[in-house]
C-alpha cells in the first residue's frame, strides 16, 4: 500500500500543539503595512488557532 501523502502547502502554513490544536499565522502582514497602525502589526506577529469548525478540515490536509 502507497504511503499517504500530505498537503503540502498546509505543512507550511499550520504546525500542531502539543494538546493537538492547530497553530496558525495571522493574515495581512505582507504588504501594504503603512496605513496600519503599531499595535495592529504587533497583533498580526502573534499566532493564533485554527478556528474550532476548520479544525477537521485542515487535520485532514496534515495526515499523515
Amino acid at each position: 500500500m502507497p504511503k499517504q501523502k500530505v498537503r503540502k502547502s498546509a505543512s507550511k502554513r499550520f504546525t500542531l500543539t502539543g494538546s493537538g490544536k492547530i497553530k496558525r499565522n495571522k493574515a495581512n502582514h505582507s504588504h501594504m503595512l503603512i496605513r496600519r497602525s503599531n499595535s495592529a502589526k504587533r497583533k498580526m506577529r502573534q499566532s493564533d488557532l485554527v478556528d474550532v469548525s476548520e479544525e477537521k478540515r485542515v487535520k485532514r490536509m496534515l495526515v499523515k
